[in-house]
């Protein structure tokens, strides 16, 4: 399967609480809910099609605790975001939890990294992650990420948890898709496309700009 993670974005790279004041608050984060305002139909519709590219999940403790006491309660198997979340595997990825209760669910044992690679090498179309910003994090740094949803909100918040942090693996991205709704937010997809690259520019003898090859840029 191909790893996808899909993340709510503000312009300086924050992910942290974007659908409700109370959703993460760690590190005294006040400013939950910043994407509300920005909801679409369309957005919704696009949210829509992704799930439906899904054999699996993989959700961090976060994420699986909002959505277990949410999507459950949806019990129309024809939604196209509480279909696909009730009725196949869910992966979690904690520390702190024993057990799971929702249906499909089940806790991932030993290392994390080890895990989804695993998981990977299963038949299927899609293992998606949704937010679980701190599990994004450790797939990226062991590059196990295969694609980039990135849903990003036209707004600055300063402050809160980023999806590329410190000590991010270097990576080059390869950019697949990009349009925007009319509320203003931008959806962009990004390809895993290998080492980063390096180049320079120089000033020839003609005053032109130019490449490492020699090419005028």
């Amino acid at each position: 399967m191909r790893l996808t993670v899909t993340m709510f974005i503000s312009l300086d790279g924050v992910v942290q609480g974007p659908g409700g004041p109370d959703e993460d608050r760690d590190g005294g984060f006040d400013l939950g809910g910043w994407t509300v305002p920005y909801w679409s139909e369309e957005l919704g519709e696009t949210m829509g099609a992704w799930f439906g590219e899904a054999d699996a999940f993989l959700l961090g403790r976060r994420t699986y605790e909002i959505f277990a006491a949410a999507w459950p309660k949806v019990t129309d198997r024809d939604d196209p975001v509480a279909g696909p979340l009730n009725k196949l595997p869910k992966y979690v990825a904690s520390r702190t939890l024993s057990e799971v209760s929702w249906n499909g669910a089940e806790l991932l044992q030993g290392d994390v990294a080890e895990a989804v690679a695993e998981l990977k090498r299963k038949p299927g179309r899609e293992l998606q992650v949704h937010g679980s910003a701190g599990l994004a994090q450790t797939l990226i740094e062991h590059g196990l990420v295969d694609e980039y949803r990135l849903v990003t909100s036209p707004v600055v918040l300063g402050k809160g948890k980023r999806l590329f942090g410190a000590g991010a693996r270097p990576a080059a991205l390869r950019p697949v898709e990009h349009r925007e709704t009319g509320t203003g937010v931008s959806i962009d997809v990004y390809e895993a496309a290998g080492e980063l690259q390096f180049g320079s520019f120089e000033i020839d003898e003609s005053g032109n700009v130019v490449d490492e090859s020699g090419n005028v840029v």
